[in-house]
């Protein structure tokens, strides 16, 4: 996330100041000590750690500051719109989501296609802004793709991230964890079927187990509130066309995906969805480079990061109109 602030800022000729998140700041500093190894010449690029109310709204209100980018809530993205909007401050926002993911019937491997789902979804513990956390399934294959899938999620070997047979760690913090659990209970309640996981893990840290829902309905939290965490919500649709429709009724639109070996659905789908990325037939986030734009629709977001789109965010287009002397107006 760093480098995808630092890059263009840099590329484009100006000075950078990052605030990282008050959980995560080690990596930040880290990369901060490699700048200076390389050389670069002081006060280009400064890390100051901090808390969001102090160190980050000092950013967003000071007027010498002309350009936020900003990773994070949609909550406090509205926050730092409402609060640049004083000084006209350009903002670029990469915010929160709740992606969907279709399954269509025509998949041949079903196997597979609920393996892809479920990478799609528990990246980074369940901690990804884009993770696709919503898994459209078709009927006729529904009850294989729930029953492939609550055993994918039984079979992740959580615990010591340093631990290189590791596949999960711990949320990043105790507030994080028990959001994630009210979560799931309020799954539990609201009548969807928990087929693996469900609770946390008896284990010293911030382990929740990853989670899968069958039978969710479009109106449950789980399904309308992002998570982030480790929490798999599959859901059953019969048409290409209702699904879609069912899949823009969010808030949100900054991933989506469709697993199909029909390439005029997954035209259809990419044309249709409201989202700034459409991955077919891959999990989420594996495609995304330095050259392809990143960024979501609706309360996901504004403005786009990566590619040449994320480049232009960085400056300012300036008209210079120059009079000829020898002639005369």
């Amino acid at each position: 996330m760093a480098s995808w602030k630092f890059g263009p800022a840099l590329c484009a000729g100006n000075t950078v100041v990052l605030k990282p998140a008050e959980q995560t700041p080690l990596t930040a500093l880290y990369l901060a000590s490699l700048i200076k190894e390389a050389g670069f010449p002081p006060g280009v690029v400064n890390v100051v750690p901090g808390f969001g109310e102090t160190a980050g709204a000092a950013l967003v209100d000071n007027p010498d500051v002309d350009k936020i980018a900003f990773t994070g809530s949609t909550e406090i993205g509205k926050l730092i719109m409402r609060s640049g909007s004083h000084s006209m401050k350009r903002i670029t926002l990469e915010l929160g989501g709740k992606s969907p993911l279709v399954v269509t019937g025509n998949v041949e491997d079903i196997e597979q296609a609920a393996r892809t789902a479920q990478n799609s979804c528990f990246l980074n513990m369940g901690q990804c802004c884009c993770a696709g956390t919503r898994t459209y399934v078709h009927e006729s294959i529904y009850d294989e793709f729930v029953k492939h899938s609550a055993e994918f999620c039984r079979s992740h070997v959580l615990g010591d991230p340093f631990e290189p047979t590791t596949e999960f760690g711990p949320q990043v913090d105790e507030t994080q964890m028990n959001r994630i659990i009210e979560m799931i209970e309020s799954g539990k309640q609201e009548g969807a079927k928990c087929v693996a996981g469900g609770k946390r893990l008896n284990k010293r840290g911030y382990f929740v187990e990853p989670t899968v829902f069958a039978d969710v309905t479009d109106g449950m939290r789980i399904a309308r509130e992002e998570i982030f965490g480790p929490v798999q919500q599959i859901f059953k649709y019969k048409t290409l066309d209702e699904v879609i429709e069912r899949c823009n009724d969010t808030n949100y639109g900054l991933g989506s995906g469709i697993i199909t070996n029909d390439i005029n659905e997954a035209l259809k789908f990419a044309r249709c969805i409201r989202a700034g990325s459409v991955w077919v037939n891959t999990p989420y986030m594996l495609p995304v480079g330095a050259q392809t734009p990143f960024g979501g629709f609706k309360e996901s977001g504004v403005g786009r990061e990566l590619g040449e789109d994320g480049l232009r965010g960085y400056g300012e287009i300036k008209t210079v109109v120059i009079m000829d002397n020898e002639k005369k107006v």
